[in-house]
Order: structure tokens, then C-alpha cells, then sequence
């Protein structure tokens, strides 16, 4: 989001993002007199995680939307049907697309998030505060994830179809939903011959 927001105001030529562009950075780039090009690089599956010790093994969207939505006061792994466990909540900070992107897929909004966690715009910070903490719960790129399966525990979500776990193959498939995202790279298309 941060990203898009230097390219709708020409101060970048290319962005990455973990998200399409919204309408209203549409209407920000067509006001600076910006025209792009977007094009789609990958499928990533924001990945629910926690400590290797945590019993939990998988979540529904509803639990997700219990525990992140505005105002939530679950604290305790046992208030999700899981274990009496303590929560420490981690997560992007609120200039990532992929604070967007959870937070409308879960909560139906996007930026809509409890506030009382620790956030971080470095995915490696997060990974640390769940490996290191057995109440830790933290999403983040399958990426991340898949680098640090020896520390974490991947959560299979729920979308109402029966659990499924984060991989290469159901993010490509559709069956990690709602997680599955596309990633783009927004191009200035007056800087492509550059």
C-alpha cells in the first residue's frame, strides 16, 4: 500500500504489490496524469501460524474474524476451541498489502483490525515472535513460512469446505481460500522503455 501510494504520486516508476490496485489509487495515478501497466507474478497464500507446541491445527474464517476483527477481546487460545493458552498476536503493520488483504478477507474490510498486537512490516520480526513464544499467532506470506517450517506450524483455515492447509499446490488451486491472493508490479507505463 505504501508502495502504491509513491507510484500513484510519480515519486517511483514500479511497485509491487501483494494486492490489485484499489479504485481509489486508480483515480490517485489518472489525477497525476500516471497510465500503467499491471502485471500479475505470482500466487501467495497468506499463512496462519503458530508455535510447533500449540495443539491448534486449524481455524475457521469465522475464528480468524473472532480473534482480528475490531474490538476483539480473545485473548486465549481457548475461547477458539483450542487449548488455555495465552495469545500473542502478531501481524504486518497497517501499511502492508497484506494487512489489506487479510483484513478484508477475514473481517470484510479492508485496514478493519483489532490494534492490540505487534506489528511489523518485517515478516522475519513476526516469524521471531512466534517461534520464540508458544501463545505466539502471526500470518504471513507462504513464503515465510515454508523458510521457517522447522519453527512454526502452518494453521489449516476453514472457508466452510472442510480445513486446508497452506501449499505451493491448494494456493494454486484455489483451495486455500480465502488466503490465495494474487501479486502484481504496477509499471509507469511512460518509464517501460527505461
Amino acid at each position: 500500500s505504501a508502495g502504491l501510494r509513491k507510484f500513484c504520486r510519480g515519486v517511483i516508476a514500479i511497485a509491487d504489490s501483494s494486492r490489485p490496485i484499489r479504485s481509489s489509487e486508480m483515480a490517485t495515478c489518472a489525477a497525476a496524469g500516471i497510465q500503467y501497466v499491471e502485471i500479475p507474478v505470482a500466487f501467495d497464500g497468506i499463512t496462519v501460524v503458530v508455535h510447533p507446541s500449540n495443539p491448534v491445527r486449524s481455524l475457521t474464517v469465522a475464528q480468524l474474524r473472532e480473534i482480528w476483527q475490531p474490538g476483539s477481546r480473545v485473548n486465549n487460545f481457548n475461547q477458539v476451541g483450542g487449548p488455555n493458552l495465552v495469545m500473542q498476536l502478531y501481524g504486518p503493520g497497517s501499511a502492508s498489502g497484506t494487512f489489506e488483504y487479510f483484513t478484508e478477507a477475514v473481517n470484510g474490510t479492508a485496514r478493519s483490525s483489532r490494534t492490540d498486537y505487534t506489528p511489523s512490516e518485517d515478516d522475519n520480526v513476526l516469524v521471531q515472535g512466534v517461534a520464540n513464544n508458544p501463545g505466539g499467532l502471526a500470518y504471513f506470506g507462504l513464503a515465510y513460512y515454508e523458510e521457517n517450517r522447522n519453527r512454526l506450524h502452518a494453521v489449516a483455515v476453514d472457508n466452510g469446505a472442510g480445513p486446508v492447509t497452506p501449499s505451493q499446490a491448494t494456493v494454486l488451486n484455489g483451495a486455500y481460500a480465502p488466503l490465495s491472493r494474487p501479486i502484481f508490479i504496477y509499471v509507469n507505463a511512460a518509464q517501460l522503455r527505461r
